[in-house]
């Protein structure tokens, strides 16, 4: 099967303006982001609506290309960016631009998914641990996923699914297996073709959670599970974070 990588980012961010252009330990964010997935994947493009971005993509001898700067999100991006692209792909991953340490065993992970010929989306889950604590699970920034016994999300929820009502919360983490979503997407080409063409839907408007459409639309989304920690830049403050979970790594 061929892979088509595919990395949305845009300039203006409410919480953090001109995120992928931030440094961080010397290079962009969206450099770094680039660097981690590009020998993974059989192509790799960032898809952006801003000539800044596109000349630092060019700048680092990445590929690039630019979309209209009317999209609602960054599915119907990538979208865009996959038809111009052309080529002749089976399966389109969307990768966050603000990941910066995404593993090339979590871009494995969700391609082993597509092994399976009935699987129309695949997206990445991590179990949440112990150490972890009751404030990250309730955390709403932190959608959680359950998963049916072949891997299937049952639902996405900014609330802690499942409740466990006979329990003490303290507990929770001790005898039932939580998931944490990953916004790392992949789908068939003519499935994103489909879903992109798909009106909002009510529960995706209530919980603020485009995955949810796909879902409520009868489309089946398969989890591939990673262990493995990552940063997400959404703030300056997480990219301080990173910059210590940079230096960290390095001195190892």
């Amino acid at each position: 099967m061929k892979f088509l990588g595919i990395i949305p980012a845009r300039y203006a961010s409410t919480r953090f303006p001109a995120k992928p252009l931030a440094l961080l330990g010397g290079k962009t964010v969206i450099q770094r982001v680039y660097e981690q997935v590009a020998g993974v994947l059989d192509e790799v493009y960032v898809a952006t609506d801003d000539e800044r971005i596109e000349a630092a993509v060019k700048a680092f001898g990445g590929k690039v290309i630019m979309t209209s700067p009317h999209h609602n999100s960054g599915t119907d991006r990538c979208y865009e960016a996959a038809t111009r692209a052309g080529g002749d792909f089976d399966v389109v991953i969307n990768i966050q631009g603000d990941e910066p340490f995404i593993q090339p065993s979590q871009l494995e992970a969700i391609k082993e998914c597509f092994n399976d010929a009935t699987t129309q989306i695949a997206t990445l889950v991590k179990p949440f641990t112990e150490a972890d604590g009751f404030e990250a699970l309730e955390n709403p920034n932190s959608p959680k996923v359950v998963l049916n016994k072949n891997r299937h999300a049952l639902y996405f929820s900014r609330s802690v699914i499942p409740f466990q009502r006979n329990a003490e919360k303290k507990d929770w983490l001790k005898g039932q297996v939580y998931y944490k979503h990953i916004g790392l997407y992949a789908y068939r080409t003519e499935v994103l073709k489909e879903i992109t063409a798909l009106p909002q839907s009510a529960l995706e408007l209530a919980e603020s959670l485009e995955q949810l459409r796909w879902l409520e639309n009868g489309y089946t989304i398969k989890a591939g599970i990673t262990h493995v920690e990552t940063i997400g830049i959404d703030t300056p403050q997480d990219l301080q974070r990173a910059e210590e979970f940079l230096r960290q790594m390095n001195a190892r």
